[in-house]
C-alpha cells in the first residue's frame, strides 16, 4: 500500500462519515480501526476527520485544491473495497494537478 504515503500530495482533507451502530456502517467502522494509525504515519500532516453521527451513510470524501471535493458512498463496501476506494481518491488528485 505504497500509495498510501502519497494521499498528503494528492488530497488537502480526508473525511469518513459514518454510523456508531449501524450494520450498514460496520466495513467503515473496522477499516477506520484498523487503518487509520497507518494513514496518520504515513500524512502525519494531512487532516484525517472521523465523523460519527447516528443515522448517517458511510462516505468517503476527499477535498484537492482549489476546494474540489470527491466523495463515494461505501454502503455494502468490504474494507478491501474501502481501501481501494481511497486509492481511487487519491488517483483523482493526482489527475487534477496534472
Amino acid at each position: 500500500m505504497a500509495w498510501m504515503g502519497q494521499l498528503s500530495k494528492n488530497l488537502k482533507e480526508l473525511r469518513v462519515l459514518f454510523c456508531q451502530t449501524s450494520p450498514a456502517s460496520s466495513s467503515t467502522r473496522a477499516f477506520v480501526e484498523k487503518n487509520y494509525k497507518e494513514l496518520k504515519k504515513a500524512n502525519p500532516k494531512l487532516p484525517i476527520l472521523i465523523r460519527e453521527c447516528s443515522g448517517t451513510e458511510p462516505q468517503l470524501w476527499a477535498r484537492y485544491d482549489m476546494g474540489v471535493e470527491r466523495g463515494i458512498r461505501l454502503e455494502g463496501m468490504t474494507e478491501t473495497q474501502i481501501s481501494k476506494a481511497l486509492e481511487d481518491l487519491a488517483k483523482v488528485g493526482a489527475s487534477l494537478k496534472s
